[in-house]
């Protein structure tokens, strides 16, 4: 009789966490931040007038978009910046288009006098966007433009 107890018991076990496990498995995956739709603006200053520089991009996440820091460098200096240091970048103007999703912007007015020191040519941004459940994704070179001309 206790066999009997012992197997029955076994079973209902079985039978009880086969659905439970299955349960498990089917639910979503937390996913990473994702970068979509990026665009960068430069605009040099001339004849004394500001100059500009924007980066903005399309930023989702299930959880929701808590923010996106931006930094700009350029390629002849061999900078590559990492996760680590973009963590202390300025960080870019985010608005909420959905639960899930928020367009980010950054945005620098720029002098002849900033400009004049800067290196000509190619410059990269990186990008490190950060969801509300605090999952980041890090962007070595989430976007290319020519700048400081």
């Amino acid at each position: 009789m206790p066999k009997r107890i012992l197997l029955a018991s076994v079973n209902g076990a079985v039978a009880l966490g086969g659905p439970a496990a299955g349960g498990l498995a089917l639910a979503p995956a937390p996913t990473e931040p994702t970068l979509e739709n990026g665009a960068v603006r430069y605009t040099a200053p001339s004849d004394g007038g500001a100059g500009s520089f924007s980066h903005t991009v399309d930023v989702g996440d299930d959880s929701g978009v808590r923010r996106l820091k931006v930094l700009a460098w350029p390629a002849g200096s061999k900078l590559d910046p990492t996760e680590a240091e973009l963590r202390s970048a300025e960080s870019a103007t985010c608005r909420r288009s959905s639960d899930e999703t928020a367009r980010c912007t950054y945005t620098l007015e720029l002098t002849e006098r900033q400009v004049a020191g800067l290196d000509k040519g190619t410059w990269y941004v990186s990008a490190l966007a950060t969801g509300r459940d605090g999952d980041t994704t890090f962007v070595p070179r989430a976007a290319r433009f020519d700048g400081a001309q």
